[in-house]
């Protein structure tokens, strides 16, 4: 059967043979991609976006903001989009269904700035993230004053949802240990709303590195955001401005270059990423380091060389999305390691703690499941077709098994698409030339 790009599925890995020594580009961020496409699409004038990424989660957003009047031209060979946006003032045509796919930040963002329409946005999903829960934007919505529908199961899309207004500043409380995108959402709307918004939290954000990253975006797009000393966002009204803003190389999707580095030795060297990048997962490679690997950081450029590596115990609650790339470093160090924080990944593409220690069994791999995470015991990796659930990170991450052991094979590679569509041909490229 073919998949992604003429890949086989499922697709076989083969090991590198000799360390690596490469220089890896790595696409546009997906998370500031499509954070940067809703402030230009609510600014008021034609924002210039570079680097941006294309991928099944970035096109969702586009065909979104596009269907909810943003003016949106693409070259795709430049990465370069271009949007005049709707200076807050969101216009849905009756009977338009917005398909959100399998994006949960074009989910949760999207149904937060329904508050901003004249009219009834209905926001429909794929399968898989009709499963994942909108249930706390639904209900701040609706404690704002908006109408929100499910048309099939509480809490979940499809939805209809009918915006509203407000004569003075509204505050919203609003737990923030599920996801930080239900946060990120109304944060994003906010300076659109006729009087700002208060945000307060009523539990600690797991993520947090990306709410900071949407106050970043919100900011560079001149929206005026305040924490105050209790950790409650103050956001004022005025709404954005038009800016040419450069989207950073993703760095969830740079774990698995790193990764492969510690892995295999040698090293990779990734480009357009530093100590200022507004993304948390960064400190994917202080973890490395902790393990034995060199990290050099420049001002442009990260650079893992590979060593020996030993377990760890580390908390990834502000990183959870290398929380798969980790396991598949962990499995060729010394002595275990225990991954933890991490429970609400449970609730992402799939159950990402339940799958990996699956998948790592099924590779022979002693691993178990933690309450909020998992442990892992090294050992020799068996020829084995992974199952991916459609979880385009556990795609990524198990892949990384098959650079130094025979006979892994990744079902389901197409799932890639949903971040990373150039992958596994990527992956590909870092192989060393054989004499």
């Amino acid at each position: 059967m073919s998949s992604l790009a003429g890949h086989p599925d499922p697709l076989p890995i083969h090991p590198i043979e000799g360390p690596l020594d490469a220089v890896v580009r790595i696409p546009g961020s997906k998370s500031i991609t499509n954070r940067a496409l809703l402030c230009a699409a609510l600014a008021t004038g034609t924002s210039t976006l570079r680097g941006v990424l294309f991928a099944d989660d970035t096109e969702a957003m586009l065909g979104c903001i596009a269907a909810l009047g943003a003016e949106v031209r693409i070259d795709r060979s430049q990465h370069v989009v271009e949007v005049t946006g709707t200076g807050g003032v969101l216009r849905c045509v009756p009977g338009t269904v917005l398909d959100v796919k399998q994006s949960g930040t074009t989910a949760r963002f999207i149904a937060a700035s329904a508050l901003l329409s004249t009219a009834e946005v209905e926001l429909d999903a794929a399968a898989q993230m009709r499963a994942r829960p909108m249930a706390p934007t639904f209900e701040a919505l609706r404690n704002l004053g908006a109408t929100v529908v499910e048309t099939l199961a509480p809490g979940h899309l499809p939805a209809r949802i009918i915006g509203a207004s407000h004569s003075s500043r509204p505050t919203v409380r609003l737990a923030a240990d599920l996801s930080s995108q239900f946060l990120s959402g109304l944060l994003l709307a906010a300076p659109c709303m006729a009087h700002g918004l208060r945000l307060e939290l009523s539990t600690e954000a797991v993520s947090a590195p990306y709410l900071a990253m949407t106050v970043d975006v919100m900011r560079s797009f001149g929206a005026m955001v305040h924490i105050d000393a209790a950790g409650a966002y103050e956001v004022e009204p005025g709404g954005y401005s038009a800016r040419d803003y450069p989207v950073e190389p993703d760095a969830s999707a740079a774990s698995y270059f790193f990764a492969a580095a510690a892995i295999c030795g040698g090293s990779v060297r990734i480009d357009g990423l530093g100590p200022a990048s507004i993304q948390g997962d960064v400190a994917f490679v202080d973890l490395l380091a902790s393990m034995g690997a060199t990290v050099e950081v420049e001002p442009d450029s990260i650079t893992v060389i590979g060593g020996r590596l030993k377990g760890i115990d580390a908390d990834l609650s502000d990183i959870s999305d290398t929380a798969q790339t980790i396991a598949a470093v962990a499995v060729h160090a010394e002595g275990p390691s225990r991954i933890r924080g991490i429970g609400f990944i449970r609730a992402k593409e799939t159950d990402r703690i339940g799958a990996v220690v699956t998948e790592l069994r099924r590779c022979g791999i002693d691993a178990r499941e933690l309450e909020d995470g998992f442990e892992i015991h090294p050992g020799t990796v068996h020829p084995t077709v992974v199952h991916t659930y459609d979880d385009h990170r556990m795609a990524m991450s198990f892949a990384l098994l098959g650079l130094r052991s025979p006979g892994i094979e990744i079902a389901g590679p197409s799932c890639v698409a949903k971040t990373f569509p150039d992958f596994f041909d990527v992956l590909d490229s870092i192989r060393p030339e054989i004499p």
